[in-house]
């Protein structure tokens, strides 16, 4: 039968083991039907056959973004006060400014990102620098991490936290250490009574979902992860699906628990958005479980204590006190999920968190027995070696994020609260390689990664230095990977831990022809040319998604 589409003439990594090189491919209905040389694919071309010439260009499947909060990021881009992970204190303050000067109404005014080195700027009480700038107007900003908030007293006041409110459980609210009196910073799920406030219309999530459509599509995605999903992000992401205007595949793990909604979601509400949501590419058999914070707010859980250096009190040192789930409850969290055959991800940085993480699948795995849920472990950037055996034992994914394997802005905040040798081995992927684990990479954009371009991680994989150039240094030099050990977090394992191995991930016959061309084949570029590429074209289910 002739093919719909053929493209020929090009130097395609297929990401299939079995024959990884080819030169054409062919398509019908979407989907791959032959992958080989010109000669053999072009006899495939039939009278309405479409045969494009490529040239020579290079191609290769299309990305995973494994987590990235779309709709997030996509808001924030297009609607809150946001300046760059760079920005001086000053920018950031004056970006608020001319939104208070020139706000229309008294709604909450959110935005950011703030870095933790501007808290001596901040001054003693944030919340009172915050209302010079903004006396009526409240106004809530978000840390890089988006773990922690800065709010001025309106924002306070609007969310119902008040001088004499008492501290949130899984949460911190920073107090003058003389009044007790609220300073305007909050932490983890002391931030829920604010983040209940951030709400957009269906109509800007609309316009939201478009807009990050059309940048993953043009960075090379074809699929992706929505890490932490409410009801308003699934009613969002199924509507752009309905309305033909969702070209990824994508998968949404639905929030059971989380510091910015501290009450437990019922399971059988779980189920309900399970059902409702689901859509042709849109999958909704996922769950997600935070089981700590960050690093520079201290909430991340890890088995040795803080620098002291840092102001932390070692001796009141307790792992499992940090964790916002305790491990009897994570255990039972993901059996009963895995029962219900949710696949888990489960938020966690410190070394404790991820093994009370493992120590959850492995109660799952006793209680259930092989469910073939690949759960993961989402951003896994510190794990004790004895751990690490323990993903390929458990048949678990370390999902690799943010991009934090390289120098970047959250590397000083980081070595300020861990020392140097600790960040020095963050993110581990030689190791994690070595022990069989299953990664997958993702951004975690917008949370803790100023974009969700793939190239700069990918380059940071390869280098462990800042593919852009901006923050000099090298970290965690023995870990770097090949290309040709990278590539798969991209792309094949990316697409098993979406549940779409079969579907999608690498060029094969009888998968969705998604796929990228570049200009150049990756293994003639250097890790600072990576970078820097630029996707020429996007192609996701045979249909031409972006060309520049």
């Amino acid at each position: 039968m002739a093919a719909d589409c053929i493209w020929h003439n090009a130097r395609i990594r297929t990401m299939d083991p079995e024959h990884p090189f080819a030169t054409a491919l062919a398509a019908r209905d979407g989907k791959i039907t032959a992958v080989g040389r010109d000669a053999d694919i072009l006899t495939l071309t039939g009278p309405g056959t479409q045969v494009t010439n490529l040239h020579g260009k290079a191609v290769l499947p299309g990305f995973v973004e494994s987590h990235t909060h779309a709709l997030w990021g996509a808001c924030q881009e297009l609607f809150d006060v946001n300046v760059s992970f760079r920005a001086s204190y000053a920018q950031l303050i004056d970006a608020v400014r001319e939104r208070v000067v020139t706000a229309k109404d008294r709604h909450l005014i959110i935005g950011g990102s703030w870095r933790p080195d501007m808290r001596e700027q901040m001054g003693p009480n944030p919340r009172q620098t915050l209302d010079a700038v903004s006396p009526d107007i409240p106004v809530a900003l978000s840390d890089v991490t988006k773990h922690l908030l800065w709010c001025n007293s309106a924002a306070l006041q609007l969310a119902g936290i008040h001088d004499d409110s008492p501290d949130i459980p899984g949460g911190v609210i920073e107090r003058d250490p003389k009044t007790g009196a609220p300073i305007g910073i909050l932490a983890e799920t002391a931030c829920s009574p604010v983040r209940k406030l951030f709400i957009h219309s269906p109509q800007k999530l609309s316009t939201a979902t478009d807009y990050f459509v059309q940048a993953f599509n043009q960075l090379g995605f074809t699929a992706f992860k929505e890490p932490m999903a409410m009801e308003s992000d699934l009613a969002a992401y199924q509507a752009a699906d309905e309305r033909q205007a969702l070209t990824l595949h994508m998968a949404a793990h639905i929030v059971r628990q989380s510091p910015l909604v501290p009450e437990l979601v019922p399971y059988d509400e779980m189920e309900r958005w399970r059902r409702t949501y689901a859509s042709t590419n849109v999958r909704t058999d996922f769950a997600k479980l935070f089981l700590d914070g960050v690093a520079p707010g201290f909430t991340a859980s890890f088995l040795e204590p803080y620098l002291a250096s840092a102001g932390y009190d070692v001796t009141k040192h307790d792992a499992d006190a940090i964790l916002l789930l305790r491990p009897e409850d994570v255990a039972r969290e993901v059996t009963e999920l895995d029962r219900r055959g949710f696949t888990v991800k489960m938020h966690c940085v410190g070394d404790n968190a991820i093994r009370r993480g493992l120590d959850g699948i492995a109660a799952a795995r006793r209680s259930n027995g092989a469910s073939g849920l690949r759960h993961e472990i989402a951003h896994s950037p510190f794990v004790h070696p004895d751990d690490m055996p323990r993903f390929a034992l458990l048949d678990a994914v370390a999902e690799v994020s943010p991009k934090l394997w390289f120098p970047n802005a959250a590397t000083p905040a980081q070595v300020a609260v861990l020392g140097e040798e600790r960040v020095q081995r963050c993110h581990a992927l030689r190791d994690y390689l070595n022990a069989g684990a299953t990664m997958t990479y993702a951004s975690d954009w917008p949370a803790g990664s100023p974009d969700a371009n793939p190239w700069t991680g990918l380059a940071g994989m390869i280098s462990r230095q800042d593919a852009t150039g901006t923050y000099p240094g090298t970290l965690g030099a023995d870990q770097t990977l090949t290309l040709e050990e990278a590539l798969p977090l991209f792309t094949t394992c990316g697409a098993q831990s979406l549940g779409m191995q079969d579907e999608t991930g690498s060029l094969s016959a009888g998968k969705w022809a998604d796929f990228m061309v570049l200009d150049q084949a990756l293994e003639d570029l250097s890790p600072a040319e990576i970078g820097a590429v630029e996707v020429r074209q996007t192609v996701w289910k045979s249909q031409t998604v972006f060309s520049r």
